[in-house]
């Protein structure tokens, strides 16, 4: 990568912090910012089938922690860039997934064992079920009925209500999604992250769950 592209992401991070915290400046620079990490081809990639899941997780982790620390330690652009800052919690996650896939799989093969859901143990916390209930409602409802009109191409059965609601904890594992609606994990994944998060993410900003 040049000199360029990586002085922009340093001066995009800059100005997502000159604005305060939750004000619609801020969001838009972060939005440009998640954009130029994207087109800069220095994010990790992978294939595994919950990469999506991981990398969402990980544009979170950049909203909450690039200006202030609120679930994480806060970005410090002295120690690394903000890609390798990135990189860094997204194989975390990665490895999050890889383990919980295991002892997924070795319950099946040994059912005496109680393997504690990690899924459980988040819609336990106190503030999460309002949040929870709040945006399966929205998604039931689609009051603008923008996430029935988003339909994956040649699939008229898939639309971004369908996928949201089964992505919703206790999700619907992307293998088990891709059986069910005859469709390949990667289109799923790539049509959910193209085009339904995005929605899912609108609705988390305006009810202020998102920065």
């Amino acid at each position: 990568m040049t000199t360029q592209p990586r002085r922009l992401l340093h001066d995009l991070c800059c100005q997502a912090c000159h604005h305060p915290k939750g004000s619609r400046e801020r969001r838009v620079i972060l939005s440009r910012l998640i954009e130029a990490i994207i087109e800069s081809n220095l994010l990790w990639r992978g294939n595994e089938p919950y990469y999506e899941d991981a990398l969402q997780l990980t544009w979170i982790y950049l909203s909450r922690n690039l200006c202030e620390s609120e679930t994480g330690k806060q970005y410090d652009a002295r120690i690394s860039s903000v890609t390798t800052w990135l990189n860094a919690y997204l194989k975390r996650r990665l490895q999050d997934f890889r383990e919980r896939d295991r002892d997924e799989s070795n319950s099946r093969y040994h059912p005496t064992v109680n393997t504690p859901d990690p899924t459980a143990l988040i819609v336990a916390e106190d503030d999460i079920p309002p949040i929870l209930e709040n945006t399966r409602h929205w998604i039931e409802t689609d009051p603008e009925g923008i996430l029935k009109s988003i339909v994956l191409k040649q699939y008229p059965h898939i639309t971004c209500q369908c996928l949201l609601l089964r992505r919703l904890p206790p999700e619907t594992a992307w293998k088990d999604l891709a059986a069910e609606f005859d469709c390949s994990i990667s289109t799923l994944a790539s049509f959910y992250q193209r085009h339904c998060f995005p929605q899912l993410r609108k609705f988390a900003q305006s009810e202020g769950y998102l920065e």
